[in-house]
C-alpha cells in the first residue's frame, strides 16, 4: 500500500454503511425478534444482524472482489489484495432489540491479517441508523462527522474526565468489571456505559467521552471506531504500550490517557487476564 491511501476506501466504506444502516433502521421500525444467542443468554443476534452483514458483505464484494472479509456474524475469507474488511453489522444489538438509539454500524478496511496486534487501518465509518450520525476517518487525513472535523479533547485533569466502559455478556465478569467500576468512580467526573464500543470510540473522537475503556472486545467492534478516535488526535492502546485488543482498549487524547493508565493499571493488578470465549 503507498503512503496515501486511496480515498475510495473511504467513500466505499461510508456509502456501504449508510446502506447497511438505512437497512437496519427499517428493520429496528418493522420490529425485532432474537434469533439465537451465543455466548451467553445476553448475547443475543437478530435476523436484521445477519441481513445487515450479508447486505455489506455483497456491497463489498461486488466493489472489491479481491479483498478478504472479517464480519461478526459470517465467515471470513481471505482475499488477495492484502486487505480485509472488518465489519460488525449491528454493534450493540441489545440495545438495537430494546429501541435505545445507540447501535451501530461499523465497517473498516485493514492492510494486513484481520488481528489488531498486526494490521494497519487505512479508512473506517461508523454509523448510528437511529440518528443518521455519520464518523468516517482516512488513515493521515482526520476523522469526521459529516464534514465537521473532530478532536478529542485534550487538558482534562482526570478528576473531571467523563469516562465510558462496557460490560461482558457474562454475568460473572460483570460483577468484576462492577468492581472495577467501583474503584474508577470516585476519581473521575463520571462514568458512561452505552452500550457500543463503535459509539463509544466515536464519542472521544467528537468530544463526549474524555476517555474509553473496556475488556473483551472483537476486532470487528474497534476496527473502525479506534481509527476514527486515533484521526482525531486520541491515543488507542492497551497497557504499557501494548496494542488495543481483547485484553484491554483505552482511548483518550494522550494526557488524558496517559494520567488514566497508571490508575488502570493499579486496579487491574492482581486481576485474571481477559480469557478466550
Amino acid at each position: 500500500m503507498t503512503a496515501t491511501v486511496p480515498a475510495g476506501l473511504l467513500t466505499l466504506a461510508r456509502e456501504t454503511a449508510l446502506a447497511a444502516a438505512g437497512l437496519a433502521r427499517r428493520r429496528r421500525d418493522e420490529g425485532v425478534s432474537v434469533a439465537a444467542t451465543k455466548s451467553s443468554a445476553e448475547d443475543i443476534v437478530t435476523p436484521a444482524d445477519r441481513e445487515t452483514e450479508a447486505l455489506i458483505r455483497g456491497l463489498l464484494a461486488e466493489a472489491r472482489p479481491n479483498d478478504g472479509f472479517y464480519g461478526e456474524e459470517s465467515e471470513a475469507t481471505a482475499g488477495s489484495s492484502g486487505l480485509t474488511w472488518v465489519v460488525d453489522p449491528i454493534d450493540g444489538t441489545v440495545n438495537y432489540l430494546y429501541g435505545i438509539p445507540a447501535y451501530a454500524v461499523s465497517i473498516a478496511v485493514v492492510e494486513g491479517d484481520p488481528d489488531p496486534d498486526t494490521w494497519t487501518a487505512l479508512a473506517g465509518a461508523v454509523v448510528n441508523p437511529a440518528t443518521g450520525e455519520a464518523f468516517t476517518a482516512l488513515a493521515g487525513a482526520g476523522a469526521y462527522l459529516a464534514d465537521r472535523r473532530l478532536q478529542a479533547n485534550t487538558g482534562v485533569p482526570l478528576a473531571l474526565a467523563l469516562l465510558g466502559t462496557g460490560f461482558s455478556y457474562s454475568a460473572s465478569r460483570r460483577v468484576d468489571e462492577a468492581t472495577i467500576v467501583r474503584a474508577l468512580i470516585g476519581r473521575v467526573r463520571d462514568i458512561r456505559r452505552m452500550g457500543s464500543a463503535a459509539l463509544d470510540l466515536c464519542g472521544v473522537a467528537a468530544g463526549r467521552l474524555d476517555l474509553y475503556y473496556e475488556r473483551g472486545l472483537n476486532p470487528w467492534d474497534h476496527a473502525a471506531g479506534a481509527l476514527i478516535a486515533r484521526e482525531a488526535g486520541a491515543r488507542v492502546g492497551g497497557l504499557g504500550g501494548d496494542p488495543e485488543g481483547r485484553g484491554l482498549l483505552i482511548a483518550g487524547a494522550p494526557d488524558v490517557y496517559d494520567a488514566f493508565e497508571p490508575l488502570l493499571a493499579e486496579i487491574f493488578a492482581g486481576r485474571p487476564a481477559e480469557a478466550d470465549d
